[in-house]
């Protein structure tokens, strides 16, 4: 246990410190070698067998201080509190004295080596060899502030971009599962209410609709959890509903169910998207006593795609109700469709002073079934 936390003291140490750094320094300065020499093998040679390791550590140790200096010290405290002024001018006398502190590597690479300047870097006074060494430095510094900006910039858009995308899929998933726990007790209470009216009408209907319910239920608590289910199940449940709708209606309301029932399993849908759609014609439907009360619902799979239409007869104020109104229903599932299936569906409402139409049509996935199996087991 004491040698694990003494190696994690030890990870914390080196990052927080950015060792890790130093390769990556080091690297940068021995590439600008081998450009200036032409030869890798020559440069790794003057670095590491001669006095010139002394002028490459100068430049190795100075130009990643000041790059730090700008990225710790005036970025934070300038740049991102938009004091360009100051953050020019500080960002020109770091590179300065940093070059500054960089020249004394090359008259002390001439003291260890025991030779003179000249031999060294070539003819010309101390002065002429001070502004020849100044201009070597300069530009090299500049290079390695600019880079390393570069490199700290991207990084930081690279975060911000994937923090972004995080906050927006949070917000994604949350909104989801606001929209889909906004539906599922307004359909709970309306079932409620069905049962509550069947116990006082027909017992034995009840007993038999409450069978159904526990279903319904079971679906909803248990089944329906995951972004998308089987389309077995989702179509399951809407038979158990509209069986239920039909014992609780009374007679004078024909209900015609066309579901063309095959192997669904291999495709999945995200759960309530059919039901608001049956749920709003039950609850709309007309209640004429001189002319046909109706409601017909079809459901055809053509490969993956699903076809689904429910229409209603209607009075003349109820099919502008059920736009007026229907805000957890048909408002409800028409913003979890274009969060769900962007592009990927098509949504037609009909209605006029006799009917109300739905007509959906949604490009099904297929469904994990071995996912779906393991979770069942």
């Amino acid at each position: 246990m004491n040698a694990l936390v003494l190696n994690r003291s030890n990870e914390n140490w080196f990052f927080k410190y950015k060792i890790y750094h130093i390769p990556f320094w080091f690297l940068y300065n021995y590439l600008w070698w081998v450009i200036a020499v032409g030869n890798p093998y020559k440069a790794a040679e003057g670095i590491f067998f001669s006095p010139y390791f002394v002028k490459f550590l100068f430049y190795f140790v100075f130009q990643a201080l000041g790059a730090y200096f700008n990225l710790y010290v005036l970025i934070p405290k300038y740049l991102e509190k938009n004091r360009f002024p100051e953050y020019i001018i500080y960002l020109l006398l770091t590179i300065i004295v940093a070059s500054l502190l960089i020249i004394p590597g090359y008259f002390l690479t001439a003291t260890i080596s025991g030779r003179t300047m000249n031999d060294l870097f070539g003819g010309g006074t101390d002065a002429e060899c001070f502004y020849r060494f100044l201009g070597n430095a300069l530009p090299s510094m500049f290079a390695s502030m600019t880079l390393a900006m570069s490199i700290k910039l991207t990084k930081n858009w690279v975060e911000s971009k994937q923090r972004q995308q995080l906050l927006e899929k949070e917000k994604l998933e949350t909104e989801l599962k606001f929209l889909k726990y906004q539906f599922n007790p307004h359909f709970l209470f309306n079932t409620i209410n069905s049962i509550f009216f069947l116990i006082h009408k027909n017992p034995d209907m009840a007993s038999d609709s409450l069978a159904k319910f526990s279903e319904l239920l079971r679906h909803q608590l248990y089944e329906s959890n995951d972004q998308k289910i089987p389309l077995d199940k989702e179509v399951t449940y809407l038979v158990n509903f509209i069986e239920l709708e039909k014992l609780r209606q009374n007679n004078d309301i024909e209900v015609s169910v066309d579901l063309t029932h095959s192997h669904f399993g291999h495709l999945g849908i995200a759960p309530f998207i059919l039901m608001n759609f049956v749920e709003n014609a039950f609850k709309h439907v007309s209640k004429h006593t001189d002319q046909p009360n109706w409601i017909r619902i079809k459901l055809k799979l053509n490969d993956r795609q699903l076809n689904f239409s429910v229409a209603n007869s209607a009075s003349e104020s109820p099919s502008r109700e059920v736009i007026k109104y229907g805000g957890l229903g048909i408002k409800n599932v028409q913003r979890r469709l274009d969060l769900i299936y962007p592009g990927e569906y098509s949504l037609d409402i009909h209605h006029n002073e006799s009917s109300f139409a739905v007509e959906l049509q949604l490009r099904l996935s297929e469904f994990d079934i071995p996912q779906f199996m393991e979770k069942a087991i």
